[in-house]
């Protein structure tokens, strides 16, 4: 009888434990909540850029629509984080092993990408070749992409990928003879060299700029391609680079490492509670 009275607080003290981390648990909960909301945000903003657009223009440029992009990788982190927030609030194993696997598995899709970049670099260089030449061809068909170009060839004092030349590719900037649109020959109003204190921005500064050759276009427009700009700033901003690389990484690896350890915490929470059954009707316990 001595052993029963002498288990009894032993066995309430059992009942009362938990081997869940209440820190742990709402730190995820709040880390994946935050996350869950930007997404929404995001597949909002890709949803409503999306119907904004022209039906025509939608179909014809779906590879390089930054409004598809944003949706995809909404609905993605989307996804994700609601396993993170759902699991950890429910302590469910299956959940949390799901998006600790999703963070797993991005996290090494990104390794690998940034490493076959690196050792592929040419063909790496082919690709974005490939997209920047495929982005001026439907240029004048959306105006999130066009905005998104001319902001790149202001930023980087460029224009088109490879030479100014290539904006040829575009049916309305085509120079050739049998071309009708008056825009022939010409360049966006971004390859033109800025002017300083300019208050209002002369959009045909570029009109027939393709005519000309190197020396005589460079004197108004920027002569080289964006593609070589582009490898040189990442050349000079290597650090940078790698660091905004080590701040995409550093969420997605504390997200592994709290539901991991709340994994581990909610097994062992577990077996004590099956243990705690089994022994529950031992009159010695």
């Amino acid at each position: 009888m001595a052993k029963r009275l002498a288990g009894g607080p032993a066995a309430l003290q059992a009942e009362d434990f938990s081997f869940v981390s209440p820190l742990v648990k709402y730190l995820l909960f709040f880390f994946n909540m935050v996350f869950w909301m930007i997404s929404m945000v995001m597949v909002a903003v890709g949803i409503y850029a999306r119907l904004m657009k022209h039906a025509e223009a939608a179909m014809a440029c779906l590879a390089v629509d930054p409004a598809i992009l944003l949706i995809v990788v909404g609905v993605l982190m989307f996804f994700i984080t609601f396993c993170g927030c759902i699991g950890s609030l429910r302590e469910n194993i299956c959940l949390l092993q799901t998006f600790s696997v999703c963070l797993t598995v991005i996290f090494l899709l990104q390794l690998v990408a940034g490493v076959l970049g690196f050792v592929f670099s040419d063909k790496a260089r082919g690709k974005v070749s490939e997209v920047v030449n495929n982005a001026i061809v439907h240029y004048r068909d959306d105006l999130d992409l066009q905005n998104l170009i001319d902001f790149g060839q202001k930023e980087f004092s460029c224009c088109g990928g490879v030479s100014y030349k290539d904006w040829s590719q575009n049916m309305y900037f085509n120079c050739t003879a049998h071309n009708p649109s008056r825009e022939r020959c010409s360049v966006p109003y971004s390859c033109c060299l800025q002017v300083e204190d300019q208050s209002v921005i002369n959009t045909l500064c570029g009109q027939g700029m393709q005519a000309l050759n190197y020396l005589e276009a460079g004197e108004f427009i920027y002569t080289n391609g964006c593609i070589d700009k582009l490898v040189n700033w990442i050349h000079n901003n290597l650090f940078l680079l790698g660091g905004v690389a080590l701040g995409l990484a550093i969420p997605q690896l504390i997200g592994i490492l709290l539901s991991q350890v709340l994994v581990n915490q909610i097994r062992d929470q577990i077996k004590l509670q099956l243990y705690n059954q089994q022994h529950r009707a031992d009159p010695w316990y």
